[in-house]
């Protein structure tokens, strides 16, 4: 059984950061996806694929994968580069060029 352990990133449908401060960890599929052939929807033999467990911490992600005894892998997030602005700067207009440097 293998698992992978990750914080999600934030949803392209909001602006903020919510829901990102928790770890994730969701098992990999141990068998192959395929149609069903009733109905033709997508389904797969092994139900631990669907499970998706949040934790606090990623080091509480960890010990409950070891205490399972599952194969894990710990992705870290991306750190964040903001650049701060002001609102200000919006509006100012650049400084004049002098006629002796646009030259």
């Amino acid at each position: 059984m293998k698992a992978r352990i990750y914080q999600p990133s934030k949803n392209a449908m909001q602006s903020g950061r919510a829901k990102t401060e928790y770890w994730v960890l969701e098992c990999d599929d141990e068998t192959r996806r395929g149609p069903e052939s009733l109905m033709g929807w997508t389904s797969a033999s092994d139900t631990l694929g669907e499970i998706r467990m949040k934790f606090e911490t990623e080091a509480d992600a960890v010990a409950f994968a070891k205490k399972k005894g599952w194969e894990y892998s710990v992705a870290q997030p991306k750190a964040r580069i903001v650049t701060p602005r002001n609102y200000v700067d919006n509006f100012r207009r650049p400084a004049p060029v002098k006629a002796s440097e646009s030259k």
